[in-house]
């Protein structure tokens, strides 16, 4: 599997530190959802980043079921999982983990604390050990359990075990710091008694794990390096760091926040999904209007296409919302050189040509393939449906033109406007790939509405205003289409609301990214539901051209004209063509959200002077619709090779625009943008950065040759910026892509592997896990200027795989 790469970011300089430092032999990483619900588009970005940055390090990655509350957890929810992933891409081979095949384990680490006098049995009530814990003024006030002894706490969370007390009577609390600034430290449920059946472990346990004891637990156990997670847990790290050191875990995973990104146009609470579902909003968790993965998928959207979106998001220490337009170029990008052009018509007029004989049918042969795709075509070929690849002039399929034909209803106007080009009475348009056609005279019904044209096909040497598609009435296949939309109309149709969907001891377990975070008991706020988007769907029968019926079921098509289509391939059964709009050609909704923006301006409150927002607790003011000179420059910076997150945050800022400016084209435009977006912003708007952006080409060169570590390259870039010097000069004078030649990198290779010959014959005898030892032994040998990836490479080659 290809993917593309996770761009530089402070996750993978702590790594690329931890492996030149020996810190760890191997990274390893996981992705931890909770097999209560499907998975979303919400989370392509974090098993992206899981796995991806694996993949990148030469370690490995787990996909890890964190099932460790018996309530709503499924098998169906656990396949669909694993399912949705590896339609993703992603192959974790044996490293499948189930948190519940480690219950017997957790409960024997809450019986050591105990032991130790790190834990004990409290049997206050939920309220009761709220109004104990203080707040953020008041210190915690210890309730009148917390001085049991350790065997009187031992005998309590035995019995709890047994079953003997109903649900709620007792839990399992850390004894920490009731004093603590932190709230998370002052003393956090580590077990609760809650029964239910558990759909792998049945009734054989009524006491579960809380996420803040089971999650850094099952990290270790696996031997997590780097655990990614998003930034609702940047409080929780210190009960992760407590059970390490209490524990006495050597070598133990680390925590890393990152910011989570939403999506506009979406929701992706699970409880707000399931009423869209329960209340038939939807018709199912598949509906192709929905965020989940199946439903994408069934949308016709390529894994292709979500992996590019994630990598295009960014890493950061910041929460924010992605603009939705960033997903669906993603899916227009991918389906541009994968779908074949068609025709098909969705509301169609008759159009009879007048000088054609009846029964006389013209074939003709169109091309799958305009011009720009052929252009671009790496390897000087296009695909037929069905992905067998050709040269352009075999790309070509059969169309036949009959007397009788269909045409949009749209190309044709009695009154038309200024402009209009399509077809008018007594006015021509060339049908496409089959000639000019004159409307002559025009039949109506009783409302007035146009039944039929009768036109004549004219000679190549007419002219006309337009170019339109059709279909030969005779020939044309009856379909069924599905005009999909965003299902909401307003970019945050949550409003900002947390919806009680927050963190706490002592409520269900909380964590975007494992599905788990939703207080179920909390009030439902069902406003969202009035933003809902009533033409998210529409239905149309029309005429789609015969040169599909011996297609591949699974063949997605650019229907001209009209947006990326595909069967549904749910509904479209047999001889019943039910076709599903993927995406339009274009952004609609561009527009519209323009025209809108000044009211929108003027609905919103004033900001108080010097106030913020909080980026970990609180939605961040959401940037006004780009201008449609804004746009042009987005077109013409990713059309230089910035990505699109960058180019629309670039075009929306004239410092950052102005320095990009002198960005030399071609290959390393893309990374020139990348740092001035994400390294130099700061100092750009300031006015502080000496060096152009045509300073950057060079050292971007050094950077993709594989002659620095993204670490270095960064480095030297600040230190460029400030100082003016050449970033190439500062290489030079210090030695800093000194060993990075293959023959050095080949050289470090060969002495790891000479002064360790007793690893090398493990390895070769089947301890891979080795592999890792010998990639932090080469990194520290090359004082880490080594490519890790590059490292990896070179150690298989020379251990013979």
């Amino acid at each position: 599997m290809t993917a593309p790469r996770v761009a530089p970011n402070f996750i993978t300089e702590i790594i690329e530190r931890d492996l030149a430092s020996g810190k760890y032999p191997q990274v390893v990483t996981r992705f931890p959802p909770e097999p209560n619900g499907y998975l979303h588009l919400g989370h392509t970005f974090a098993s992206f980043l899981d796995f991806q940055t694996a993949l990148q390090y030469g370690g490995r990655y787990h996909l890890r079921l964190d099932d460790t509350n018996p309530e709503g957890e499924s098998v169906e929810f656990a396949q669909a999982i694993q399912d949705d992933l590896r339609w993703l891409g992603w192959d974790w081979g044996e490293h499948l983990y189930y948190a519940s095949d480690n219950f017997e384990r957790y409960y024997g680490y809450a019986q050591q604390l105990i032991r130790q006098g790190d834990a004990y049995v409290d049997s206050v009530s939920a309220d009761e050990m709220a109004r104990l814990r203080g707040n953020a003024t008041t210190p915690g006030t210890p309730s009148e359990y917390r001085s049991r002894t350790p065997e009187e706490n031992l005998d309590l969370f035995r019995r709890m075990r047994a079953g003997e007390f109903p649900d709620g009577a007792h839990v399992l609390r850390g004894k920490i710091d009731l004093a603590a600034s932190n709230m998370k430290l002052r003393d956090p449920v580590l077990y609760r008694i809650l029964r239910g059946h558990h759909y792998r472990t049945g009734d054989a346990w009524c006491i579960y794990p809380m996420y803040d004891f089971q999650h850094p637990l099952q990290d270790a156990l696996e031997g997590v390096t780097h655990s990614m997670c998003s930034l609702e847990f940047v409080d929780n790290r210190a009960i992760y760091d407590w059970l390490m050191e209490r524990l006495g875990f050597d070598p133990r995973p680390h925590q890393y926040e990152f910011g989570r990104r939403g999506l506009e146009y979406t929701v992706t609470s699970k409880r707000k999904l399931r009423r869209l579902v329960q209340e038939g909003h939807v018709s199912g968790w598949d509906d192709p209007r929905m965020p989940t993965l199946r439903a994408q998928r069934r949308l016709g959207v390529t894994p292709e296409a979500v992996r590019a979106f994630a990598a295009q998001i960014g890493v950061s220490r910041t929460n924010r919302t992605v603009d939705i337009s960033i997903y669906e170029n993603a899916v227009r990008d991918d389906l541009n050189h994968r779908a074949p052009r068609v025709m098909a018509v969705l509301d169609p007029v008759r159009v009879v040509l007048t000088n054609l004989p009846e029964g006389e049918t013209r074939p003709l042969s169109l091309p799958y393939w305009p011009h720009d795709v052929i252009r671009d075509s790496p390897d000087g070929l296009v695909a037929l449906p069905g992905g067998e690849r050709v040269a352009p002039g075999a790309a070509v399929r059969e169309v036949p033109l009959s007397r009788e034909l269909y045409i949009e209803r749209e190309d044709f106007s009695l009154d038309p406007p200024k402009g209009y080009k399509r077809l008018t009475r007594g006015g021509t348009v060339r049908l496409r790939g089959a000639g000019i056609i004159r409307a002559d005279e025009v039949e109506t019904d009783g409302a007035g509405n146009v039944t039929t044209i009768h036109a004549t096909l004219l000679g190549e040497d007419a002219k006309a205003a337009g170019v339109i598609h059709w279909v030969s009435a005779a020939h044309a296949l009856p379909a069924e289409f599905r005009l999909y939309d965003r299902l909401f109309r307003v970019a945050h149709p949550e409003g900002g609301s947390a919806d009680g969907e927050r963190p706490d001891d002592i409520a269900p377990d909380f964590d975007p990214e494992r599905m788990s975070h939703e207080n179920e008991a909390a009030p439902l706020d069902a406003g969202f539901l009035r933003f809902l988007n009533p033409q998210s769907l529409r239905v149309v029968r029309g005429y789609v051209e015969p040169s599909v019926a011996g297609d591949p079921v699974d063949t997605r098509y650019q229907f001209e004209r009209q947006g990326y289509f595909w069967r549904d391939p749910v509904d479209s059964r047999g001889d019943a063509l039910v076709f599903g709009r993927i995406i339009t050609l274009k952004d609609t909704w561009a527009k519209e959200a323009q025209k809108d923006a000044p009211k929108a301006e003027a609905r919103a409150p004033k900001p108080a002077p010097k106030a913020e927002v909080s980026q970990a607790t609180g939605p961040k003011p959401q940037a006004a619709p780009l201008t449609p000179e804004q746009e042009a420059e987005v077109a013409r910076l990713t059309g230089l090779g910035a990505s699109e997150g960058d180019a629309r945050t670039v075009a929306r800022d004239p410092a950052l625009l102005a320095f990009l400016a002198g960005a030399q084209p071609g290959a390393t435009f893309g990374q020139v943008a990348s740092w001035t977006v994400n390294d130099l912003a700061g100092p750009l708007r300031a006015g502080e950065v000496r060096v152009t952006a045509a300073d950057l080409a060079p050292l971007a060169e050094r950077l993709a040759s594989g002659g620095l570590t993204t670490r270095v390259a960064r480095d030297v870039l600040a230190r460029a910026a400030t100082s003016g010097e050449a970033p190439l000069a500062i290489i030079e004078r210090e030695g800093l892509g000194a060993g990075l030649s293959d023959e050095a990198l080949a050289g470090a290779v060969a002495d790891v592997l000479a002064a360790n010959p007793d690893k090398v014959e493990a390895y070769r005898g089947g301890r891979a896990a080795l592999m890792g030892f010998f990639t932090g032994q080469v990194m520290r040998a090359t004082g880490g200027k080594a490519d890790p990836a590059k490292v990896a490479a070179a150690l298989r080659e020379a251990l013979g795989g």
